[in-house]
């Protein structure tokens, strides 16, 4: 209700609505409680954290298609109150559609999300060079970002290199500070045509690209029989198709919001979009270039390091937020803003614009 009235638009007129497979609130439940009337599209998007951009992308089809004019994106979580979402499995408590996967990891050790980025983190470490303070320079920049944010859980709370170094080990080499929270929130994005948007109360924010990816023997977070375990091969093809869409390159965006579940993916993620060469993604984080006053601001919300954990979306709405000028750490004008959901999973990304 609070993205519509964001919008000016008329809960009534919503004809679409498109989030997770992991979501646990139906979509004629939403639709019946905001006074929707017809339903004419609906979807669901799997793999986790993956699908964070995806639903935009959804909904963006079904609006240039026709097929609906008004589509809200949702996603819920009460995983701070009700459950632990990054808890470990145990082998009797394996998810049934993906029993096969798993049962190849959990019994030998690896239970846990922390766990399986925690293999792929130390390969780059010993290829790249990289160190366990570089991931604690990313997690240190977003929540210098959230302690000015005030929707921000760690709002008011930075963290120093001291704080981030004696955090206790989640898994090797995983501190504590290099994990997400487990939030209760939720958030919504409304998409609609841009010749409708631009009559609206806010400057909109144009989806100038959407994709989704999964390639080179793509597991859940386990794809370590890939010939390079440093890279996101998914996230490479995603930026593939987003620049080759936009008509853009690296040079031309001004801020990104890059999933962080684990600092130690913000790295790769940065290479895979071109602002680092493979494998020095490490030198532009010592530059000090995605935090505060840097070449690409990363995560002005403080990310779901520091702002919350509601599996990428609120990321999407901080990309929104940039565009239009309205981020509570706006770093200037953005003309284009990269956006990308999960990592180490099947995943998606956007690029946002303000023209």
């Amino acid at each position: 209700m609070a993205a519509l009235a964001d919008a000016g638009i008329d809960p009534a007129e919503v004809d679409g609505m498109s989030t997770y497979t992991m979501d646990n609130n139906p979509e004629i439940e939403l639709f019946r409680n905001i006074g929707g009337r017809e339903l004419k599209f609906f979807s669901r998007i799997h793999y986790g954290g993956g699908a964070a951009c995806a639903p935009i992308m959804h909904a963006a089809m079904a609006v240039a298609t026709g097929v609906a004019e008004v589509v809200v994106c949702y996603r819920a979580m009460n995983e701070r109150s009700q459950y632990r979402f990054g808890a470990a499995f145990t082998p009797d408590v394996l998810p049934t559609a993906e029993i096969a996967h798993y049962g190849n990891y959990v019994p030998f050790g690896l239970a846990s999300p922390a766990s399986w980025v925690a293999m792929s983190a130390r390969r780059y470490m010993h290829e790249h060079g990289a160190t366990s303070e570089d991931f604690g320079r990313v997690a240190v920049g977003f929540r210098d970002f959230a302690a000015t944010n005030p929707k921000a859980w760690f709002y008011q709370q930075p963290i120093s290199m001291e704080d981030h170094q004696a955090s206790r080990w989640i898994v090797e080499p995983l501190h504590l500070l290099d994990c997400c929270q487990e939030s209760d929130g939720a958030v919504a994005v409304v998409v609609t045509t841009a010749e409708r948007a631009r009559k609206l109360r806010h400057a909109p924010a144009i989806i100038r690209a959407a994709a989704q990816g999964s390639c080179d023997d793509q597991q859940m977070m386990t794809s370590y029989y890939r010939p390079d375990v440093t890279q996101l091969s998914e996230m490479k093809l995603v930026a593939r198709q987003l620049y080759a869409s936009a008509g853009i390159g690296p040079d031309n965006v001004q801020a990104a919001i890059l999933y962080d579940h684990f600092s130690p993916f913000v790295l790769p993620q940065l290479e895979a979009f071109g602002f680092a060469k493979k494998g020095q993604a490490r030198d532009f984080v010592r530059e000090g270039q995605i935090a505060r006053g840097g070449r690409l601001p990363v995560n002005t919300n403080g990310g779901q390091l520091g702002e919350a954990y509601i599996h990428g979306l609120n990321g999407v709405a901080e990309g929104v937020r940039l565009v239009r000028g309205q981020s509570a750490n706006q770093p200037g004008a953005c003309r284009n803003v990269i956006v990308t959901a999960g990592t180490g999973v099947p995943t998606s990304g956007l690029i946002l614009s303000s023209d």
